[in-house]
């Protein structure tokens, strides 16, 4: 069975960094693009940043473009976002995903292109 499981949370402050991982088992890594979704709370879930199958191709929200950085390591099975210039605003939950369509281009803007989720990581940026 299919295990995401995210890590690299806590608390920083504004400017900060931080580096999140997300392990996947359970499925061939390399064949499927992988997601950073967010959620702060009384909001909806928001898409991040994601990447396709081999890392050729990433995408970001306009909120991030320029501060994260989505990589991903297919000998490891393992998707990072590495997180610059933090914000009090980037507070969230962060949820890691992963989609069950080989090679099939990545999206942002659709929680429900993603099959599997990680329980998610915190993330608290004070200000």
């Amino acid at each position: 069975q299919v295990q995401v499981v995210e890590s690299g949370g806590g608390l920083v402050q504004a400017g900060g960094s931080l580096r999140l991982s997300c392990k996947a088992s359970g499925l061939t890594f390399d064949r499927y693009s992988m997601g950073w979704f967010r959620q702060a709370p009384g909001k909806e879930r928001e898409g991040v940043s994601c990447i396709i199958w081999n890392g050729g191709i990433t995408y970001y929200a306009d909120s991030v473009k320029g501060r994260f950085t989505i990589s991903r390591d297919n000998v490891k099975n393992t998707l990072y976002l590495q997180m610059n210039s933090l914000k009090p605003e980037d507070t969230a939950m962060y949820y890691c995903a992963t989609d069950s369509r080989p090679y099939h281009y990545c999206s942002v803007t659709g929680s429900s292109e993603y099959t599997y989720w990680g329980q998610g990581t915190q993330v608290t940026v004070s200000s």
